[in-house]
């Protein structure tokens, strides 16, 4: 069972994580949650050639903005990672092992802890009728990748040169709707789990297929995924969307937001984990299964 507490003061939203029980193994570690509070971390939108890691560096207005969103979020009661110190540790510590920009990202938002990560598009029109600032914010799930609000907000047109004053207006127009918006599909996820992909393949090269008996039952491969899902995916909530004898996709496995053993978030890479454990085991028993994971998408060939 999961109780879930919201605290509302005044503009102040909190998200309190209590107790929570998983109802199968494959998804409860056998600890207690203790009471957490979702962190955001404010990441600034990469364009088609530019550099995660040098983009503020470069635009003191993109820079200006960011901060002013940060702020607007601290002042409802969330707490917020910086994403300037993040991406400074990031550098000192030589995380970055690639130029690619989605993994710059990945490994920025997976060090920095935070469940929720916000990306914010600035854009600054200055012209002959006056200075705009222009923001689009997207929330985002931080293990899953999935969406969860987003935004359009400007602040007008102004004969300034204050980007600040106009950043904080065009936040300040929409950041209560983005954040309850937001807080309302957190709060779904805490009590009903996220959602990932699970797609199951069979290898051009196995010798086995969909349709294979396996196990010491010798039923079909894809009805013992099928019960194994059922018994392990959260609240034992699935979807499937298709089986074939070469290709079986569940389009929406619900897992747990935390980890009960750790109170950290509970990763797909952990559910993918103990799906390759289950197919190696006397219940199937399969001797190659390979896995990956990409964003919410967790990918199982069997060999």
């Amino acid at each position: 069972m999961m109780n879930t507490k919201v605290l509302f003061i005044g503009v102040l939203l909190f998200v309190g994580l209590h107790k929570v029980n998983a109802q199968v193994k494959a998804t409860d570690s056998g600890g207690d949650v203790q009471k957490v509070q979702p962190k955001i971390m404010v990441i600034p939108y990469v364009k088609e050639g530019e550099d995660l890691r040098t983009i503020l560096e470069a635009d003191v207005n993109k820079r200006i903005c960011i901060t002013k969103i940060k702020e607007s979020f601290d002042n409802r009661g969330f707490t917020t990672v910086d994403f300037v110190a993040k991406l400074k540790a990031a550098k000192d510590n030589n995380v970055f092992t690639s130029n690619n920009q989605t993994d710059i990202k990945s490994q920025i938002i997976q060090m920095s802890g935070a469940d929720v990560y916000v990306q914010a598009e600035v854009n600054v029109d200055k012209g002959q009728n006056g200075t705009e600032v222009r923001l689009i914010l997207t929330a985002y799930e931080s293990s899953t990748g999935n969406s969860l609000s987003n935004k359009v907000g400007n602040s007008g047109r102004w004969f300034s040169d204050d980007i600040a004053k106009m950043a904080t207006k065009a936040v300040d127009q929409i950041s209560e709707d983005f954040l309850n918006v937001m807080q309302t599909k957190f709060t779904d996820i805490v009590n009903n789990g996220k959602s990932i992909i699970i797609d199951v393949s069979i290898d051009p090269s196995s010798s086995y297929n969909l349709s294979s008996e396996m196990g010491p039952d010798g039923l079909p491969l894809s009805d013992l995924l099928e019960i194994w899902m059922e018994e392990s995916s959260y609240k034992n909530n699935y979807h499937i969307q298709g089986t074939t004898d070469l290709k079986m996709i569940f389009d929406d496995v619900k897992i747990p937001l935390i980890d009960q053993s750790t109170g950290k978030n509970y990763q797909p890479n952990r559910f993918a984990l103990e799906i390759w454990k289950f197919l190696k085991s006397p219940k199937v028993g399969l001797t190659n299964v390979g896995k990956e994971i990409k964003g919410n998408t967790v990918y199982i060939t069997i060999k």
